[in-house]
């Protein structure tokens, strides 16, 4: 037992995962000096109670199955629609309300804490750690979205001015372009703004069928490969918040319009409390804003300081790259939710055109960084995610400190902003082209007579 200790990748996991539950348990203090639930304590209410979305816990469940046969997954799956049938049958029974949460997913939440207990109980050696993989890649997927919603409160909280004024100044240089998508959007009505908000809604589930299938062989190869979209996915999750502290900014939809009340006659599930009076003017999107000298603004203690850069447009680019490995249909669906995420981003109001940037920035420099820690550290590797930090940090300072130069002369800095992050997309493309394995063609064997003697 004490020599499984010694190997350096065990020690590396008993401390990471000794570092995520200090994490968790931080941020569930944090939460409750503001009066609400962690974390921890909404993913332990979800136990019983309605969760917020039945839709991730089955993907959790989804990518836990992984390593489990077919006759298990049947098993699993079938227990976890018992036992949600079961849930509903008591709840319509003491007519309990489910306000804000899905009437399914519980079932997969005890699937997947079912599956622990049976790792440690009744599972041994390598069998009993690949479990506790595939349990603990679920149940990573789900408290990720807890610890993200926590965030968000600490963001609206702890930061009451934002520099909105900045980004929406130094857009100019990009064209404003959330103005343009949302007036787009706008006229595409309820079934437009709906099906993009279902889109954009359900990004985790787009990429567990991704990891899914990159994760197909776990079962009969009983290991997981050394890189795959869950580990960018949660990585994205756990930096981008940090950004929000660093530059807080809550979107041109509420710093420059009526806040999420614009989509309430639309809106199949809009429940955002109005925020226009905490706004700059009702502009958006009719009406781009000036260019004036910008400033700090106060807002709200409700709304998340979650612009910059954008987390949504981060993820769909990290989801569109796993998928470019896959076959044409998992291409093809890579693709339509990149471009429909960076409409529904933009049309929505949530973003402007320069967080989307610095988003997939961001995104190709922490992908560098996890594929560069599978395969080793080159120099290529090196130099690529130098080069992607610096590039992200220039679009920070540039955002902040050259706003209204970069509005006043849109014809220079708009096409700086766009060759800096296509030199970033291009010197990720090389570099994971270099990296692939090439293979030699076979030699042909010659012919050779009896004699041994080529004729």
């Amino acid at each position: 037992m004490f020599s499984v200790w010694r190997q350096p990748r065990v020690r590396l996991w008993a401390v990471v995962g000794v570092a995520a539950l200090g994490f968790l348990i931080a941020l569930e203090i944090a939460a409750r000096r503001y009066g609400l639930p962690g974390p921890i304590t909404n993913q332990v209410r979800e136990v019983i109670y309605a969760p917020k979305s039945g839709f991730l816990l089955y993907a959790g469940m989804a990518l836990m199955m992984v390593v489990l046969t077919w006759r298990q997954r049947f098993i699993a799956v079938a227990a976890a629609i018992g036992i949600d049938v079961a849930f509903l049958a008591v709840r319509w029974a003491v007519d309990a309300k489910m306000t804000g949460g899905h009437p399914f997913g519980n079932g997969a939440l005890w699937v997947l804490l079912g599956h622990a207990v049976i790792a440690v109980t009744r599972r041994t050696g390598r069998e009993r750690v690949l479990l506790l993989k595939g349990v603990g890649l679920g149940l990573l997927l789900v408290a990720g979205r807890k610890t993200g919603d926590t965030w968000l409160l600490i963001t609206s909280k702890t930061r009451p001015v934002v520099l909105d004024q900045y980004v929406a100044t130094a857009d100019h240089a990009l064209g404003n372009l959330s103005w343009l998508v949302g007036r787009i959007v706008t006229a595409t009505g309820p079934i437009g703004f709906n099906f993009l908000d279902f889109v954009y809604g359900q990004l985790a589930v787009a990429a567990v069928i991704v990891a899914l299938y990159q994760l197909r062989n776990v079962a009969v190869e009983r290991r997981f490969p050394g890189h795959h979209l869950v580990r960018t996915f949660l990585v994205i999750g756990l930096l981008g918040p940090a950004i929000y502290m660093i530059f807080p900014v809550v979107g041109p939809i509420f710093a420059y319009g009526t806040g999420a009340g614009h989509w309430a006659t639309v809106s199949l599930w809009s429940d955002t409390p109005p925020s226009e009076q905490w706004a700059v003017a009702n502009l958006w999107p009719e009406t781009p804003p000036p260019i004036n000298i910008p400033h700090h603004m106060p807002f709200d203690e409700i709304t998340p300081r979650n612009c910059m850069p954008s987390l949504h447009t981060a993820w769909a680019t990290a989801i569109f790259i796993h998928s470019r490995t896959g076959p044409r249909l998992l291409r093809f669906a890579g693709t339509f939710w990149l471009i429909a995420t960076l409409c529904a981003t933009l049309g929505f109001g949530y973003h402007y055109g320069a967080d989307l940037i610095a988003g997939v920035v961001f995104t190709l420099t922490i992908e560098s960084a996890l594929r560069s820690l599978d395969r080793g550290w080159d120099r290529s590797g090196i130099q690529l995610v130098a080069w992607g930090t610096t590039v992200f940090a220039a679009l920070l300072v540039s955002y902040r400190y050259l706003p209204l130069e970069m509005a006043k002369h849109p014809w220079v800095y708009g096409p700086i902003l766009m060759l800096a992050t296509t030199s970033v997309v291009y010197g990720y493309v090389r570099t994971n082209a270099l990296s692939k394995p090439r293979t030699a063609p076979a030699r042909q064997r010659e012919p050779q007579s009896g004699l041994g003697v080529v004729p």
